[in-house]
């Protein structure tokens, strides 16, 4: 079993914290602050670890929230890169994000540039959004202005900090009623040099679509006239929940709306009786009927039986092919049946479609038992 995030945020957390500031602030108690964060941390959660230390932030550092921004900012460590491996070193600054979110709203300002500051560190995308719904329009324009800043993590800051629907996040009900105005951001930012920052619009807009799957098929097509490879592989990004669900415009805005005239054939669905626990094989192959060439965005999904005995289909991504006239191709994926944290698996009989430019196709089924 995978450690407990929470293990790697121990106490030593709160000590390194209180180093760095008795460092620029020798009246702050680094012991007593240790020994105020101490008391019931361990039985603490990760986030919640991060909310025990920022509210003893605010017991030991000034009383004026300037001061102790200006404290707090003194004591941090040079910007980092953007860690690919997603470890937790850059956590040590979550406290500080939470710290200045829950004292500083009435400063925006200063809170705004300690955000600036932060999220070259750690992230803001959570803690700016109260910021965003307080005061939506100096936010707004504020963000337009980092859009084209020269740091990676302040322009993903733009993009992930507006998205409507960020998870582990509170949403924007302005943005997810009207999503116009981080529309206006996410065009500052499609042709972004960093990948980084690149995935945080496609992760914008996969937000966007699920209120809106309209707008974002629309600005899809705009985007893809003309497009940089770089540009194209954001939209599919973009794209990739509304073509799981077979959304008509996200699919034509591939290239993909036409409804196939294609034979399904060969269907191998094996074991026919598969144990929990174990994995099951899909296997087809489809052949062209029509007189010109296909283009087909090929998927399969598993009606996968739920606690009530109704079945909920999840959709497994296969390829987008050519096929020419008469040509055909052989599909195949082997699908787990362990047990995940996303998805209960419970016995009975599991239906198999094939999914061809948003059009499902029934192709068999196999028994699960335990």
């Amino acid at each position: 079993m995978a450690e407990s995030l929470k293990n790697k945020y121990p106490i030593e957390v709160a000590e390194k914290i209180s180093k760095m500031i008795f460092e620029v602030h020798p009246r702050f108690d680094p012991q007593g602050f240790v020994s105020h964060v101490r008391q019931g941390y361990d039985q603490l959660e990760l986030m919640d670890r991060g909310r025990k230390i920022a509210a003893a932030l605010k017991v030991f550092l000034p009383d004026d929230f300037e001061k102790a921004v200006t404290i707090l900012l003194a004591s941090m460590e040079p910007p980092v890169e953007h860690d690919e491996n997603n470890s937790l070193a850059s956590f040590i600054f979550m406290p500080h994000t939470i710290y200045v979110t829950d004292n500083g709203l009435d400063n925006f300002d200063i809170s705004m540039q300690a955000h600036y500051q932060l999220t070259q560190r750690f992230t803001s995308e959570f803690a700016i959004r109260p910021f965003i719904q307080r005061y939506p329009e100096k936010c707004l324009a504020l963000l337009a202005k980092w859009a084209t800043d020269s740091n990676e993590h302040v322009r993903r800051l733009v993009s992930e900090g507006t998205r409507p629907r960020l998870p582990w996040a509170s949403r924007l009900p302005e943005f997810i009623q009207d999503p116009s105005p981080v529309i206006e951001l996410l065009e500052l930012l499609k042709d972004d040099t960093e990948l980084y920052v690149r995935r945080s619009v496609a992760n914008n807009l996969n937000d966007i679509g699920k209120d809106h799957p309209e707008l974002l098929a629309d600005i899809a097509t705009k985007w893809l006239k003309g497009a940089s490879k770089n540009r194209e592989w954001l939209v599919k990004h973009a794209l990739r929940s509304a073509i799981k669900r077979g959304e008509q415009g996200a699919l034509q805005a591939l290239g993909y709306g036409s409804k196939a005239d294609v034979k399904i054939q060969n269907v191998a669905i094996t074991p026919e009786k598969a144990k929990m626990g174990a994995s099951v094989q899909i296997s087809f192959e489809l052949v062209n009927q029509a007189h010109n060439t296909a283009a087909l965005m090929v998927d399969f999904s598993i009606h996968f039986i739920k606690a009530n005995g109704k079945a909920n289909p999840k959709v497994f991504k296969l390829k987008a092919v050519e096929l020419e006239p008469n040509e055909s191709l052989k599909f195949s994926k082997k699908v787990s049946l362990k047990p995940m944290t996303t998805r209960t698996l419970y016995p009975g009989l599991h239906k198999v479609e094939v999914i061809i430019n948003g059009q499902n196709m029934l192709i068999g089924d196999f028994d699960l038992r335990q």
